[in-house]
């Protein structure tokens, strides 16, 4: 093997610079998808605060929908610091580098946006029906997102682990 391929065994045949340029542009889509429901809830929660019922809200539910506005601004953020961070560094020589800390924030802005959908639906739940639902909602949705979000994932990595012996 030349020494200008990676030696990473994983079936594919590329240099270092076209394994970063693939994982980019992963990062990208992945990124695109997530933002574009980011965006929708965001734009329902402005809008809330533009009802007449919004009046009606207790003190405390003013506070919860303050809280996931910040999450959804906050998660937005780290979904494009990314791309931020592409712009400054463009023509630099460092996608390896680019390609970790989109990664990374990619996870963190995932776990922002788990917590946000929590929030809306216990807030949701909270302003219907009251009573304990937000808790039991809220519950049920997380215990949701940690199974198809963290538990399958393990047991697939694992698992590809495994067969790869």
């Amino acid at each position: 093997m030349s020494s200008n391929i990676d030696d990473l065994d994983d079936g594919r045949p590329e240099t270092p610079a076209q394994r970063a340029d693939r994982n980019w542009n992963e990062i990208l889509q992945e990124l695109r998808v997530l933002q574009t429901g980011t965006q929708i809830l965001t734009g329902f929660l402005l809008a809330l605060a533009f009802q007449a019922s919004f009046a009606e809200l207790e003190p405390a539910q003013r506070v919860f929908y303050l809280v996931l506005i910040c999450l959804a601004a906050l998660s937005a953020v780290v979904a494009l610091a990314p791309v931020a961070l592409h712009r400054a560094v463009f023509h630099l020589q460092v996608k390896p580098a680019l390609v970790r800390v989109g990664h990374n924030a990619l996870r963190g802005a995932l776990a922002l946006v788990s917590l946000l959908l929590v929030g809306v639906v216990a807030f949701v739940f909270d302003v219907v029906v009251g009573f304990g639902a937000p808790v039991v909602s809220g519950v049920v949705l997380g215990a949701i997102i940690l199974v198809l979000w963290i538990v399958v994932p393990v047991y697939v990595r694992r698992r590809g682990r495994h067969n790869t012996r």
